[in-house]
This record gives C-alpha cells, sequence and structure tokens, in this order.
C-alpha cells in the first residue's frame, strides 16, 4: 500500500473530484416538536468551509482518506463507490476550518464535501435527496447540503423546509471547552415536555416569519429563547454573562451550539455601529472566556422561501 507526502505521477492526470461545505455557528433553533420524529433544527450557515478531493489511484489496494481520523468520511466514500458497483481504489483528502466537536457542523461539513467530490470523480449525481439517504445510515446530520437557512429534521436526515436568507450578521463567539460527539449527544433522552414541544412550533413559526420579513431582532430573541431552553439539556455556564454582554453591546441575541460548546453574540453586519459593538462584545468576550472568534453569516440571495415536502 502507498501513501506518501510525494505526488505520484499517475495523478496529475487523473482528473480530482472536488466538493465543499460550510460550517454553522450553532442553530438560530433547535428543539422537538410536537410530532413523531419531531427533532429539529435551524441552521445558522457562516463563512467556514470543508473542502474534500477524491482522486482514484489504481496504484492503490484500497479507498484511503487524508488525515486518517476522518472516519466518517472515508466510511462514506466507500459506501458510494459500492452502491455504484465501481471497484475504486484511490485517496480521499479532507481539508476543514471548522473546529471539530464544538456544534459548528463539522462533521456534516466533512461529509456532504466528501459526498459531492466523491460523485463528481465517479460520475455520478449527488442530488440533496441522495445525499440525505446517505447520511441517514452514518449520523445525525446538520442541513448544510442546502445553501439557505432551513429547518431540518438532523436525527432522521431529511429537510422540513427552506427558510430563506438573511442580511449578513456577524457572531461573537466563544468556546467553553472540551469535545461533543454527535452520536453520543443524540442518544440522550430528552427532558423536553408537551408544552415545550408546542412552545418549541411557535418559535418555529416565529422564525420562520421573521426570515421571512429580514427582521434580526426577532431572529435573535428566537435564537436566545432557544438557547435559555436547551439549558435543560445541555448546560453553557457563559449563557447569562454572554446575554448581559449582548444587552451592553446591543446585540440581536445570543445563539449557541445546542450539541456543542460555543455560544456567541449576534450583530448585525449592516448596523453602522456594527464596528463599535463588535470591538466591544470582543473585548468583553475574551475577559470572559479568554478565548474569542469573530464569525460572518453567509447570505443566499437567491434562495426562494417554501416548504419542501
Amino acid at each position: 500500500m502507498k501513501l506518501s507526502h510525494e505526488v505520484d505521477p499517475r495523478l496529475r492526470t487523473t482528473p480530482a473530484g472536488v466538493g465543499t461545505a460550510f460550517g454553522t455557528f450553532g442553530e438560530l433553533l433547535q428543539g422537538v416538536l410536537p410530532e413523531e420524529n419531531g427533532d429539529f433544527l435551524v441552521t445558522l450557515p457562516v463563512a467556514r468551509w470543508t473542502m474534500a478531493t477524491f482522486r482514484q489511484d489504481p496504484g492503490l489496494t484500497e479507498l484511503l482518506v487524508r488525515p486518517a481520523h476522518k472516519s466518517k468520511a472515508l466510511r462514506l466514500a466507500r459506501m458510494i463507490t459500492e452502491e455504484a458497483g465501481l471497484p475504486v481504489t484511490g485517496l480521499l483528502t479532507v481539508s476543514s476550518v471548522i473546529p471539530e466537536g464544538k456544534g459548528l457542523a463539522s462533521s456534516s461539513a466533512d461529509l456532504v464535501a466528501t459526498a459531492r467530490a466523491v460523485g463528481q470523480a465517479l460520475d455520478v449525481p449527488m442530488p440533496p435527496a441522495r445525499i440525505e439517504r446517505l447520511l441517514a445510515r452514518i449520523e445525525p446530520t446538520d442541513g448544510v447540503l442546502y445553501p439557505a437557512i432551513v429547518a431540518f429534521h438532523h436525527r432522521t436526515v431529511r429537510l422540513r423546509a427552506v427558510l430563506g436568507s438573511l442580511p449578513a450578521m456577524a457572531v461573537v463567539g466563544i468556546d467553553e471547552g472540551g469535545a461533543v460527539d454527535t452520536v453520543d449527544f443524540n442518544r440522550i433522552p430528552k427532558p423536553f415536555t408537551a408544552a415545550d414541544r408546542r412552545e418549541y412550533a411557535r418559535l418555529l413559526d416565529r422564525l420562520t416569519g421573521a426570515v421571512r420579513s429580514r427582521d434580526l431582532a426577532e431572529v435573535g430573541r428566537v435564537a436566545t429563547r432557544s438557547a435559555l431552553m436547551n439549558q435543560a439539556l445541555r448546560h453553557k455556564r457563559s449563557l447569562a454573562p454572554m446575554r448581559e454582554i449582548c444587552r451592553e453591546v446591543g446585540g440581536l441575541g445570543v445563539a449557541v451550539g445546542h450539541s456543542g460548546t460555543t455560544l456567541g453574540v449576534l450583530l448585525d453586519a449592516g448596523d453602522p455601529a456594527y464596528t463599535h459593538r463588535a470591538g466591544a462584545a470582543a473585548r468583553a468576550c475574551s475577559e470572559l472566556a479568554g478565548n474569542v472568534a469573530v464569525y460572518r453569516t453567509l447570505s443566499f440571495p437567491n434562495t426562494a422561501w417554501g416548504a419542501v415536502a
């Protein structure tokens, strides 16, 4: 078996498939609706990316992945080649700037980028429905395969609705430390009552309307309420001080990685006072947690709102 840092001359002439996917800053909303399989989330896409490259190499004896710990991406690549009936060997390379285990959809982005790269290399179409079906066999997944803010049933890996797009925001975020395994987290029984589930339905309706009307203040209010409700499932010790920072700097609200370790203050990037607010939030967050990162949300101007069956 051959795998080195030197580029095999044959690989320079073998077409490579390339796929990308964005990450998220946690979720704007996540909970359980009053229906069967009601676990859902609403994505908050940010400009952090994973890129996957797949190149066939008949000189190898199997499919390999670099870095080696991206085992889920390798499993997906094998599933695609086996399903296509193609005895393919080659190298899958996954490059990402999304921190792992923090609730930023790093694993979902790895998998979506891998599906796109392998599909392109093998000339196998990879529409969203096919990617969903494949990913459902691996783990709960964020809706990062859709270029929009979406409501997504992450445990059953299916789209609920495309909500649309929002004006650019920034998230001044902190990390409480540690890492969370998505699969393990989704095995935890949800403590939400019937009343909680009804509230999640109301919050989803409010957020759907807010995205449609581009009401960033309402988006922030819903995100903050979702963060508070999630304390019963995964407590974040920094939520109260982050809410205070948000109030002090005039932020929109607080977003969290519901299944992760991150929290962030949402800011309107189009606000004339944005630079001042962002600087003040970053200083306060640094004093609170000793770490701070600023994320920019993604806007999708050509996205049409609408439910998808």
